[in-house]
């Protein structure tokens, strides 16, 4: 059955509320998504399979990866992603990636506050990344939640070839 609405059918899923998106710790079962995401978004960093295995190898650097559901349901889908190194000092975005569908509705902004909460709970005092240059919808997600300039890599990516914009946030608790 479908219910209109002033004379309009309901919003697709695209349109959910951002609140039906839940973010929790990636698993090795969520790689296969992952790894269809980072595929389909131009400008994702793309990592080879194994590198991508490899976040959850015993032996691995130190990453935290997240993912956002599109709801809280069982059969949910991997619609976003965000996979960062931590030291601890300062924790390092290395990748974000957002479906195509559920991109400009707050899933970027969902992932990338909860890794700031949780590098600020772990004790970090800044989190920082590099940015395409070009990329100004991913420029503008991060200085609006607080990400400021701190330096300019020179053809630091290929294909084409572009700076980077290094950017930082400080989430140290005073």
């Amino acid at each position: 059955m479908s219910t209109t609405f002033a004379g309009r059918t309901p919003r697709s899923s695209r349109h959910r509320s951002i609140e039906a998106v839940l973010i929790r710790a990636a698993t090795p079962d969520d790689l296969p998504s992952i790894g269809v995401l980072e595929r389909q978004t131009e400008s994702a960093a793309h990592w080879a399979e194994r590198e991508y295995a490899a976040l959850f190898a015993k032996d691995a650097p130190a990453r935290i990866v997240l993912v956002a559901l599109d709801d809280e349901s069982k059969d949910a889908q991997v619609c976003g992603f965000v996979i960062a190194r931590y030291a601890l000092d300062d924790w390092e975005i290395e990748n974000v990636v957002v479906a195509r569908a559920r991109q400009r509705l707050g899933v970027g902004t969902k992932l990338v506050r909860e890794l700031v909460l949780r590098a600020r709970n772990q004790g970090a005092t800044s989190v920082l990344l590099e940015v395409r240059e070009s990329n100004l919808a991913a420029r503008r997600l991060y200085e609006k939640l607080g990400f400021r300039e701190q330096g300019r890599r020179n053809d630091y990516y290929n294909l084409p070839t572009e700076d980077a914009l290094v950017l930082r946030i400080s989430v140290a608790v005073s």
